[in-house]
């Protein structure tokens, strides 16, 4: 069998290339929750759950973060109080406007939109710090299951790491350093 001289040349290339976009992919971060800690390769933090625990269950209003494990896929930022984070996720500034969707019976459940907004939605746009950085988990988005519950995001915990809505939340300073080392194919695994 005859190998054409042009495909032996591209051999190296061709894999210079796959090892380069498999070290690319390999050097985002995985999260992990357990126990009241966000761990991941470099370290971990204490972190704050649902009032009402982890949950395999999740559904609307019950306060649950959902188990499992979901892709970290988008992030928001308040442009008035930081810097656009370093980041490969993608990133983008909030607006006093953006609320998402956590009324089941509307067509954009578990979406970002803009008020006012005929159905229920919780502004993103927040008087305290909580989101003024966050990561968007890719919990109930594909498909978006109506009543399984919304919102679930990795944000900024308040001073006395109180229960969330069933988000995850860190410090800042954590949150901060940790944004720059997610990127497309990052996820976070939840366990109670």
């Amino acid at each position: 069998m005859r190998i054409a001289r042009r495909v032996v040349l591209a051999l190296p290339a061709m894999f210079s290339a796959a090892g380069l976009a498999k070290a690319v992919l390999a050097s985002y971060q995985n999260l992990e929750y357990y126990d009241g800690r966000l761990i991941w390769s470099g370290g971990s933090a204490r972190a704050a759950v649902g009032r009402g625990g982890i949950a395999a269950h999740k559904k609307e209003g019950d306060g649950a973060t959902p188990s499992g494990t979901y892709p970290l896929v988008s992030g928001f930022y308040r442009a008035d109080r930081m810097a656009a984070p370093r980041s490969v996720l993608a990133m983008r500034a909030l607006s006093p406007p953006d609320a998402w969707v956590d009324d089941p019976a509307d067509a954009n459940y578990n979406r970002l939109v803009s008020l006012p907004y005929p159905a229920h939605a919780e502004p993103m746009w927040l008087d305290d710090a909580v989101y003024d950085l966050l990561a968007v988990i890719g919990y109930n988005m594909d498909p978006v299951v109506p009543g399984m519950g919304s919102a679930i995001f990795l944000h900024i915990a308040r001073p006395d790491f109180s229960p969330t809505a069933g988000c995850i939340a860190v410090e800042r300073e954590v949150l901060i350093r940790l944004v720059p080392l997610l990127g497309p194919g990052s996820t976070i695994a939840i366990r109670g």
